[in-house]
């Protein structure tokens, strides 16, 4: 996939992990803080979502597809959770 694929489904990743994991964050949510970390986080999250798919077997982040997209969902909803716990300590 190219860079504006992951860029639009990192967005979209991210956007659901908040969704499904809602909670305050910095920068509130409209603006383009915000909007830079969701994708931030989808992005990474699919990253982090298809390595341990790929470890445990489930199988990674390999397109455009809804398998790809639950691991990166939850992968990013995984790094949203870590994000949040490491701001929350600070």
């Amino acid at each position: 996939m190219g860079l504006i694929s992951w860029i639009i489904f990192g967005l979209i990743a991210g956007a659901l992990a908040r969704y499904i994991h809602p909670g305050d964050d910095p920068g509130g949510s409209k603006d383009i803080k915000s909007l830079a970390i969701t994708a931030g986080i989808g992005i990474l999250g699919a990253i982090l979502g298809g390595f341990v798919g790929g470890i445990l077997g489930l199988g990674g982040v390999s397109g455009f597809n809804l398998w790809s997209f639950i691991i990166a969902v939850a992968g990013s909803v995984g790094l949203l959770f870590g994000y949040r716990k490491l701001l929350e300590n600070r």
